[in-house]
């Protein structure tokens, strides 16, 4: 698609949906695709290479995340070797972002976008999975608050992604105070908690450090297999590119990915609901983190009939959990909260967090 076909609005619009995701990048710690982004809107308004890479999706809801989505493709490019003048900005692959060579960065992330125009128009068709692994410092939290007996565990996963935060049990987790999970663990989620955690949580990790998760199944439209090398790909091109620490936890969940199995079925999150039910001696859970947006309205009221009938069937010998970490109306804000209701208790909120899940602070 030409950006001639293109209207100036939509170009504004999807500029606008730049700025934003800038912003959010500013505020995330990612200063390299702040910047690009910012430059990237400008070309789009201009009619430049980005706007011919987002033709098209000019009109597309916030969810769709057009931004992230030309970030990942180009980030690919850098990953296998085939961008080498802007993998020097790129420190995924050893380069450095320094601001004071930004011009050449955007010249040269202008230049990859121009060339590869008809690759990362393919990329654009794919939804951004990061499949964030520091998200499941929020749902341990809410394993450990709902489970007080130590029952095993059967964990369920709506919009898995590639299904790595179906092994939070195998992850370490530690901040003053407070330390949880295999010491050995190739995944680690340091400073987990601003302040230092709660104090029950701190206790509870004591009490129990272990837990025994015996099913770990999950559900994704577009599951991704990250046993694959494209599969391992995509998790890693999501990922941004100057968060090292975010590239070091991807990895070893990819390692442990290989050692523990864990299934992601092709279904909707309603359907896969329907297929699930309380078991005596272990606690249910069902889980999701930042994936409600994705869902329609109407789908999102099956599941939580799904979820009102797996509340219903709860009881002491066959109790079920449903744990989440998703941003949430308060006034005008969208706060990001991890929040457990067991059975039909009213539901709890227990903190809240960045979108990646790191650092998280009690409420």
């Amino acid at each position: 698609m030409q950006t001639d076909n293109v209207g100036i609005s939509g170009r504004d619009r999807a500029a606008g949906m730049f700025e934003r995701q800038a912003d959010g990048c500013a505020e995330l710690g990612s200063p390299l695709y702040a910047e690009l982004l910012r430059r990237g809107a400008a070309d789009i308004r201009a009619g430049g290479p980005c706007a011919a890479a987002v033709a098209g999706y000019e009109r597309a809801p916030g969810p769709d995340a057009i931004a992230l989505r030309l970030l990942g493709g180009v980030h690919a490019l850098v990953l296998t070797g085939r961008a080498p003048e802007l993998a020097e900005h790129y420190p995924s692959v050893g380069g450095a972002f320094d601001p004071a060579r930004l011009d050449a960065c955007w010249g040269a992330f202008r230049d990859v976008v121009a060339a590869q125009l008809p690759w990362i128009r393919d990329w654009m068709t794919r939804p951004p999975q990061t499949n964030e692994v520091g998200r499941a410092n929020l749902l341990i939290t809410g394993l450990l608050r709902a489970n007080p007996q130590g029952l095993q565990v059967r964990l369920f996963e709506l919009g898995s992604s590639a299904g790595l935060n179906l092994r939070p049990d195998l992850f370490r987790y530690t901040a003053p105070g407070y330390a949880w999970g295999d010491v050995d663990s190739p995944v680690r989620l340091e400073d987990a908690w601003q302040g230092g955690a709660p104090t029950w949580l701190a206790e509870a990790a004591q009490a129990r450090p272990a837990l025994e998760i015996v099913e770990r199944r999950g559900c994704d439209l577009t599951p991704i297999d990250p046993l694959t090398k494209d599969g391992a790909l995509a998790l890693r091109a999501y990922v941004w590119a100057d968060q090292p620490a975010r590239f070091a936890r991807l990895s070893g969940a990819l390692r442990l990915a290989a050692e523990q199995p864990a299934m992601v079925e092709p279904l909707g999150a309603a359907e896969f609901l329907r297929g699930v039910s309380v078991r005596e001696g272990t606690l249910t859970v069902v889980w999701h983190s930042i994936m409600k947006q994705y869902v329609p309205a109407a789908e999102w009221a099956e599941v939580e009939v799904e979820l009102a009938r797996l509340a219903a069937q709860s009881a002491p010998e066959a109790p079920f959990a449903h744990v989440a970490f998703e941003p949430e109306r308060v006034g005008e804000a969208f706060p990001f909260r991890a929040s457990v209701r067991v059975g039909e208790r009213d539901r709890e909120v227990l903190a809240e967090a960045y979108p990646h899940g790191l650092p998280a602070w009690a409420l």
